[in-house]
C-alpha cells in the first residue's frame, strides 16, 4: 500500500512566512528559510512553499528567498504563487523546486498545464484550487481566494487533469485556518472528478483529523497544514507514528537517518 504524505506549507508574504483564517487576517509566523530547515529534519514528507500575493500583484515569485529555501531542504519541494507563463516554470525549477503549482495563472490560460506538462512531465504540474462554497455548489476563487470566477471547482479538476496535471491541491477557504478539521465533503465530491493524487488542505486542527481525512477519505494522498505544524502544536513525527498505529501507510524516519 502506497504510503499516505504529511506535508507542511509554508504560506509567503514580502519574503516571511504568514498565516491566516479563512484566507484573511493574516499574521507574520516565521522565517521560511529556519522554518524550511526545521520541516526538513521533522521528518515531514514533502514541502509546500506558496509566495501567496504573487498572482494579486501581478508580479514573479521571489526567487532568492526561494533558493535559500530550496537549500534547506532534501525533500520534494513545490512551489508557487505568479506562474503565469512555461517560462516561469523554468525560473523556479532552477532555484530548486521540484514540482511547480499553477493556481490563478492557469485559470487565466488553461493551455499553460498542457504546455508545462508536455515539456517538464505530468509528475511536475500540480494543480492547486481555492475552493468555496457559493450557493450550494463548490466554486474555484482566484487571486489568493479573493476573486470568484464563477467556475465550477469539480470540473476545473477534472479539467486540469485531462490536461496534464499530475496531482491537484484543494484548498478549502471554508475550512482554512479554523481547525475543525478538513472538508471532508468537498473532498469527496473531488474524488469522484480526478483520478490523479488528491492534497487536501485547509482545517487540519490535531491529529485525529488526518486519521479521520484518510479514513473516511481513501482517495485523498496527502494531508497539508501549516499553523499546527507552525506553532509546534503537532509534531509532524509524532504526528506520523500516531497514524501508522491506527493502520495508516506511513514513512517513518528515524531521527538522524538520512534521507534517501
Amino acid at each position: 500500500m502506497i504510503a499516505k504524505r504529511i506535508i507542511p506549507c509554508l504560506d509567503v508574504r514580502d519574503g516571511r512566512v504568514v498565516k491566516g483564517t479563512n484566507f484573511e487576517g493574516i499574521q507574520d509566523v516565521a522565517d521560511p528559510v529556519e522554518m524550511a530547515k526545521f520541516y526538513n529534519d521533522s521528518g515531514a514528507d514533502e514541502l509546500v512553499f506558496y509566495d501567496i500575493t504573487a498572482s494579486y500583484e501581478g508580479r514573479g515569485l521571489f526567487t532568492e528567498i526561494l533558493r535559500k529555501t530550496a537549500s534547506q531542504v532534501f525533500i520534494p519541494l513545490t512551489v508557487g504563487g505568479g506562474i503565469r507563463e512555461v517560462e516561469d516554470f523554468e525560473r523556479v525549477l532552477s532555484c530548486g523546486a521540484d514540482k511547480v503549482s499553477v493556481n490563478s495563472g492557469a485559470i487565466v490560460n488553461p493551455d499553460l498545464i498542457d504546455r508545462a506538462a508536455r515539456r517538464y512531465g505530468d509528475q511536475c504540474v500540480v494543480l492547486s484550487m481555492d475552493v468555496k462554497r457559493v450557493n450550494g455548489s463548490f466554486r474555484l476563487f482566484a487571486k489568493g481566494g479573493r476573486v470568484d470566477t464563477g467556475i465550477d471547482a469539480l470540473q476545473w479538476a477534472h479539467e486540469g487533469q485531462e490536461r496534464g496535471a499530475g496531482e491537484v491541491v484543494v484548498n478549502s477557504i471554508d475550512t482554512d485556518g479554523v481547525k475543525g478539521g478538513f472538508d471532508l465533503e468537498m473532498l469527496r465530491a473531488m474524488a469522484e472528478y480526478v483520478s490523479v493524487p488528491i492534497i487536501a488542505s485547509g482545517g487540519a486542527g490535531c491529529k485525529e483529523d488526518f486519521k479521520t481525512l484518510f479514513t473516511q477519505v481513501p482517495q485523498a494522498d496527502a494531508g497539508l497544514a501549516a499553523s499546527i505544524f507552525h506553532r509546534r502544536e503537532v509534531p509532524i513525527r509524532e504526528l506520523k507514528k500516531y497514524l501508522a498505529a491506527e493502520g495508516i501507510p506511513m514513512r517513518i524516519l528515524r531521527e538522524g537517518e538520512e534521507r534517501i
